[in-house]
């Protein structure tokens, strides 16, 4: 079982291309100046199976869909059920990509059985001081976007590169 707030169904503000963004309900952090105070508590929300949220989220992709993000609260701090879901949504839908926003950093979390699923993380406390709103996929400077794959081949952080313009939206991976 899991908790979780809400689903939007296509977001372009929470990654690459559209997604869908799950955002699951507790977080343990409680930064000042949340983007989503209301996921904070551990008990609110709404409880389902890993299977049922699965195939809520299954039903929610259209041939148009990237990925899937999960953010929150904070999705790691109920990572054994993140686990499930991702496992299950690779399975059936192998060529989606996923993200996952958690205020814990990579180093805190690399060895998370569910690390090996993710494609990108974007890890890191939101802290108000450095509140940006220029950055891409991120609220505050200290948050990176990390490449998960080639972070754990390498042993080290790769973050990937994201340049906003007008025009375009250029990726690269370091």
């Amino acid at each position: 079982m899991l908790r979780y707030a809400d689903i939007i169904d296509e977001s372009v503000v929470d990654g690459l291309g559209i997604r869908v963004t799950a955002f699951f309900q507790g977080c343990p952090r409680h930064c000042e100046g949340c983007h989503n105070p209301n996921l904070l508590t551990m008990t609110g929300g709404k409880e389902i199976s890993e299977n049922e949220f699965v195939d809520l989220l299954l039903s929610k992709l259209s041939p148009l869909h990237k990925g899937v993000t999960f953010s929150g609260g904070d999705p790691l701090a109920q990572a054994e059920a993140l686990l499930h879901v991702v496992s299950l949504l690779k399975q059936q839908k192998p060529q989606i990509d996923i993200w996952v926003y958690t205020g814990f950093v990579f180093e805190e979390v690399l060895s998370l059985p569910v690390m090996n699923l993710i494609d990108v993380l974007v890890d890191g406390p939101f802290i108000a001081a450095q509140k940006d709103l220029s950055l891409a996929f991120r609220g505050s400077a200290n948050q990176r976007i990390i490449d998960v794959p080639k972070s754990l081949t390498a042993g080290r952080v790769i973050e990937a590169v994201i340049e906003n313009s007008f025009r375009s939206r250029q990726v690269s991976f370091m």
